[in-house]
């Protein structure tokens, strides 16, 4: 581990000057702290703020970056006016993760910063991530995965440095949530917003919400399904999200996993 951390560290030395991609997630937030702490002001947070991504992430991004003192920069970005994403193809990461990253690319040109870097760690190479692609393409540097860290190290480091979001649970885009194929628009995008916002007031940690059209497919880690089943919360859940435009409410009995869109 501790071989890990330096070379971490000599990697961010030898990058000199970057823009962070930061999203507030467990690997994002590691990654922008040991940045500003090798490179202080040199390492510069960008955090680019969508329709895909819920306002309390942003929250907190914006809300550490201030306790650390880190410069925070908040680009906008509306994938919903690209077709090629709209259509939600399988390499619908791909076409956003290009958009994303070359505004991001085009932010630290402004700021006179050397590269973009993000937080792809070791382990994320063996899962399904077709915006790989694009970060090569674009000679976005992964820091964390080139120093072997895994999601495992992150967390540890995490904790031993008082940081928060050691323990803070895996979250994607919204768009994951959507089966390929079926067009993505603003209204499903904030319905999946509003019920997962639903979950995480009822203390849910770990939560996926599938929409499936007028069918919302709930995702939680199984030794939480009891919270879901308590009478009072299960009635209040399927009223709520009947309000919000679904037609039908079940609970995916396999549980949470990541990736069950793939």
């Amino acid at each position: 581990m501790p071989n890990k951390q330096e070379q971490l560290e000599s990697i961010l030395k030898g990058i000199g000057s970057a823009a962070v991609a930061f999203s507030a997630g467990v690997d994002s937030t590691y990654l922008l702290k040991t940045a500003h702490d090798v490179l202080g002001d040199n390492a510069r947070a960008v955090i680019v703020k969508s329709p895909l991504i819920p306002g309390r992430d942003i929250s907190e991004a914006e809300k550490f970056c201030a306790e650390q003192g880190i410069k925070l920069n908040v680009i906008g970005y509306d994938p919903l006016g690209s077709e090629a994403f709209t259509i939600n193809p399988k390499d619908r990461c791909y076409v956003c993760k290009k958009a994303i990253f070359s505004l991001i690319m085009d932010e630290a040109r402004k700021l006179d910063l050397n590269t973009v870097i993000e937080g792809t760690n070791a382990d994320d190479v063996f899962d399904y991530r077709p915006g790989m692609k694009a970060l090569a393409e674009l000679n976005v540097r992964s820091p964390l995965k080139e120093a072997g860290l895994t999601k495992a190290d992150i967390r540890e480091l995490s904790q031993a440095e008082g940081l928060s979001t050691w323990d803070k649970p895996s979250f994607a885009c919204l768009a994951t949530r959507i089966p390929y194929g079926n067009t993505i628009t603003a209204e499903v995008l904030s319905r999946i917003d509003k019920a997962e916002e639903f979950l995480y007031g009822l203390g849910i940690r770990q939560f996926r919400v599938r929409s499936h059209g007028e069918l919302a497919r709930i995702e939680v880690l199984p030794e939480e399904f009891a919270v879901l089943i308590e009478e009072n919360k299960r009635t209040a859940l399927t009223e709520y999200f009947k309000k919000i435009g679904y037609k039908y409410v079940s609970l995916d009995l396999t549980g949470y996993r990541t990736g069950s869109m793939n």
